[in-house]
Formats: structure tokens, sequence, C-alpha cells
């Protein structure tokens, strides 16, 4: 089969990727836009966005789901694939993951920049455990407690306003003499009635046991020492936006960059290397916001059609090729759509109360890639609303493919297939495979928000295709011991679904493991007992090892075999 090229390939679905991809898409480009999860980036992280012209107010993520929307009318496809190995010299662009092989005449990077550790004492100990970098991720792990926020810029400002509606205080700790937003924005913060700003402080270290118990903070200016103790509180919280590095590292080496590893282009987004080009926050500026993300990712884009138009003319190739009917590249980024978050767009009779009518024909055509049956197993239980709204999530899901089999059993009804999928928790679906054995897979929640990406993909990766390397395979099946990988997740988390769906992988290659997403909305006596303030979290066997923060497979691969 010959193999697929696209004109253009943009790696990172974040607000400069997708701009890219829709004025790529505008202009009749055959475009795909690769992320490790769902389109968002940065953007996915914040709670209220009021600087977006003509936007007046609107959460981070409702914005990414338009501009997913706006790039999926231009007839962009969207993958999902872990870069590990790029070829950007010559007439044909390769990325190599372990999801397949993509080759493209022209790229833009947009895979933006990544949380900065502050470097404290205590830092790395506590992250998880009360330092936290994502307050819509994490936010609501510490309500009722006081929470620090580390940082003076845009994102301090703005989330620590955020994270007001959890805790009972906001203390604002700036390094510098003043914020180093703009003054609206740091009016917001430092005239909110729950919210303190220490200035020219800085975190000196923070301490504690199980959790963080103490911080010691110092003026930079006076030297005088501030210590905070939780006392009865027992815990509190800890928000780092200390700024961010650039994601670049896979493309050092390969294209020019500044000593910070921001990677350097010209007024039109072009690199070094023809056909190649980057938007977003990897680039040096002076302002990283939506705003300027956005119009990087139009230049680009505007730059790579008249790259790809004079390759073709070279060529002697048609500018506009003919579409295929189905994306060849791995396809499952699916947001979930929930009542409220629909019902504007919602067709009664056409969409589901879970799945409207646009994600239905996306999941049909994914699971019309199915090879083989897979049943769906869940235990009702009556006395939980969450169980009737799982199995009601299930019986849309059922329809979208012939291979798709859903089993209900009230609970108490059968205790063989209670044990045999290790049931602990209501709601729970398992995955069975084509003879009716468990396949080690288990969703403990509702798969909603981000976790309808890991949904998918677990029955994709069971019943079509898991593209993992040789190596990865082998590393699976050395695996000799029972483990468990309970997976603890917010459905907010943008993070999570790449360690659920590697876990899941792992599970479905080596009959000793099971893995299990939890969401901690649901079952919060988890995060109780094993004291997390943070997710993504892997608890394995029920905690005897506890693995906090995004993971590859690969590192986690690494983790486990160590065991």
């Amino acid at each position: 089969m010959a193999e697929t090229i696209y004109d253009l390939i943009i790696i990172g679905g974040g607000s400069a990727g997708l701009a890219a991809g829709i004025y790529a898409g505008r202009a009749k480009l055959k475009t795909l836009i690769l992320d490790k999860a769902n389109p968002g980036g940065q953007i996915a992280n914040t709670a209220d966005v009021v600087n977006y012209p003509a936007i007046r107010r609107i959460s981070g993520p409702n914005l990414v789901k338009e501009m997913h929307k706006h790039a999926l009318d231009f007839k962009v496809h969207f993958g999902t694939a872990h870069i590990e190995r790029v070829e950007l010299d010559g007439e044909l662009k390769r990325l190599y993951a372990p999801e397949g092989t993509f080759v493209a005449r022209s790229v833009i990077i947009a895979t933006g920049a990544e949380p900065r550790r502050i470097g404290f004492p205590g830092e790395r100990e506590f992250t998880g455990r009360g330092i936290a970098y994502c307050a819509t991720c994490d936010g609501e792990f510490f309500s009722g407690l006081d929470i620090f926020v580390i940082g003076g810029g845009y994102a301090a400002a703005e989330e620590a306003v955020y994270l007001t509606r959890f805790g009972t205080s906001v203390t604002i700790v700036v390094r510098e003499p003043d914020f180093t937003c703009a003054k609206t924005v740091a009016d917001q913060a430092r005239n909110h009635p729950k919210i303190k700003v220490l200035y020219n402080t800085e975190v000196v270290k923070v301490e504690g046991d199980d959790l963080m118990r103490k911080a010691v903070l110092r003026n930079n200016e006076t030297g005088e020492t501030i210590t905070y103790e939780a006392g009865e509180k027992g815990t509190f919280g800890m928000f780092v936006f200390a700024g961010y590095e650039p994601a670049t590292k896979m493309f050092q080496g390969l294209v020019d960059m500044d000593p910070q590893g921001y990677i350097l282009t010209d007024d039109a987004m072009r690199t070094n290397i023809p056909g190649v080009f980057a938007a977003g926050d990897l680039r040096p500026k002076i302002l990283r916001q939506i705003v300027t993300a956005v119009a990087d990712g139009a230049i680009a884009a505007t730059s790579a059609e008249r790259y790809v138009a004079q390759e073709k003319e070279r060529l002697g190739i048609p500018m506009h090729e003919e579409e295929e009917t189905e994306a060849p590249a791995p396809a499952p980024a699916a947001e979930a759509a929930t009542p409220a978050a629909e019902a504007s767009n919602a067709t009664p009779a056409q969409d589901g109360q879970f799945i409207n009518a646009v994600m239905r024909e996306q999941l049909s055509t994914i699971f019309g890639k199915l090879k083989k049956d897979l049943t769906l197993l869940t235990v009702v239980d009556p006395t939980n609303a969450k169980s009737a709204e799982l199995l009601a999530f299930l019986k849309e899901v059922e329809p979208l493919s012939p291979r798709i089999h859903l089993q209900v059993l009230q609970k108490g009804q059968d205790p063989a297939a209670e044990e045999k999928i290790y049931l602990e928790r209501f709601p729970s679906v398992a995955l069975l495979d084509d003879t009716g054995a468990y396949t080690g897979v288990t969703f403990s929640g509702i798969p909603g928000g981000h976790e309808m990406n890991s949904f998918v993909l677990a029955l994709y990766h069971y019943g079509a295709d898991d593209k993992l390397t040789p190596e990865q395979i082998a590393k699976i099946q050395s695996i000799k011991k029972p483990l468990h990988l309970a997976v603890c997740v917010s459905l907010t988390c943008h993070l999570c679904p790449e360690v659920v769906s590697a876990a899941q992988s792992i599970a479905l290659k080596n009959p000793l493991v099971r893995a299990e997403m939890i969401d901690l909305g649901l079952f919060p006596e988890i995060r109780q007992r094993h004291k997390v303030m943070s997710v993504p979290v892997m608890l394995i066997n029920n905690g005897e090892k506890i693995v906090f923060g995004a993971k590859s497979m690969d590192q986690i691969l690494d983790i486990l075999t160590a065991m």
C-alpha cells in the first residue's frame, strides 16, 4: 500500500497548531495535526480567556473546542502520536512514532512550552502532594485549604483568581517588586478579597512528611523570613507558574535555536530548513499569549502553502489531490460531549446525551477498523446514580460498530463475573475480549472530557492495532509479576490520557497486568487514602509504588521493569 503523503503535518495541537490547521485547511492543503493527546496545549489549562479579540469571555477548553471544530470544518485530519524521531531534510519529511510513520512535504513545529520548575528544596519531592502546575487540573483537590501561587506573570495572576473558587485563601508570591503582566490582569488579582500578594518574596523551601506541612518564604529586599504552617488544616497547596521552557528537545541539532532552546525563524516563520516552519511559544518573542500564537500559526500555514505550491509545481504534481474517504492516520482524539456543553448545538433527533452527531460519525469511522469483537461489561448498582449514567453512555457506544457488544449485569447477579473483572467500584466498565475473557482494562468512572480519548484508544488498540515497537513489546512481556496499574485522573486533565492509554496498552499485551482508569472526582476516598493532590498519578499495586506526573510509555515501562 502506498504511503500517505500529506501536504502539511503540524506537530502540536495547541492554539498555534490549531490556527495553522485552520489556515492550511482553508487553503485546501492536505493537513494532519498530530499531538500526544487531545488538542489544546496550554490553553486547555486556562479557566477563563478574556483577552482574545471579539470573544469577551470564554473558558480555555471551550475555546479549544471551537478551534478544533473550525479546523474540522476545513477537513483537517487529527491524529494521536508520540513522535520519537524526525527526519526534516529532503523533499519529504518523516515523523516516526509507535503509532506509525507520518510523511509530509512540509512541517510546522508547534510543540509549545512546558511549565518550568523553580528548583527550591521540596518542590520535586512534594509534586503531586501539594505542589502543582495546572489550576484547572488540580484546583478542586485543594478545596477548603490555603493556596500559594508562585509567580508574577499572566498565568499566576489569572490562575490565582480561578483558584479562589477552591481555596479559603490564596497568597501570590511575586519575586519582583510588582506583577510583570498587564495592569488590568494584575489588578483583578490584587483587588480580590480572597487574595493576598507578597512582593519581593521567594520560596526558600517546603517541608512535610507524606504531605506538605510548612513553607518558608523570604523577602529578597529585607531578608525577613516568613514561615507558614498548615496547622489544623493538615496541608496546603502551592501552584508554580514560573514561566515555561520550550518543548523543543526533539529538534535540537536539526533546526537552529537560541541558547535557551527557542527555535529561530524569520518573519514568515521559516526555520533554517526548507519546508520546516515553527509557530507559537517555542519561538523567541516579547509576548506569549493566545493571540500571538494563533498569528504565528496563520503565518506559518500561509508560508507552508506557498512552499508546497512551489514544490508541486517543480515536481509536476497537481496542487490539490483528491482526498481519501478516510483519514489514514489514527485519529481517535474525539472530545466528549456533555449535555451542558452540547445543548446549544444539539439536534435531538441526531445527538445523544453523550455523543453528538459529529462525534458519532468520527467514532464510527474509527471503530470501523476493528478486526475483533469486544464486549463492554458493566455491573449496575441501582443505588448509584453514576452507574446508571455510565450505562446510558455505553448504550450510545454499542451501536457505533457491529463488533462492539454491551453486557449489563445487576450488582450481585453474577458474582463470578464480578470476580473475573476484579470489580471494586461503581460505576465501572470492563473490556472483554472476543472469547469473553477479561483483557485487564477497566474504566472506573464515565469516560468523558479528555478521558474519552483513552476510552476510544482502548477499544481501538484491542480490536484494531496498537503500534508498539518490538522493544516495547519485549519489555511488556518481560513483566513476570501481577501488577495493578490504577491511573487516577480528573476529566479536565489533558496530560492524563497519555498515562491511561500507556497503562492500557501494557495490560492488553500482558495478562499479568491490569490497567484501571479512576476518576478521582467520583472516588475521593482514594485521593484521601493515598494523599493524592495532583493528577495524573499511577498507583501500582494499591500504592506499593506511586508515580506522579505525565509519563510516556517508555518511562512507565522503565519503572515497571525495575520493580
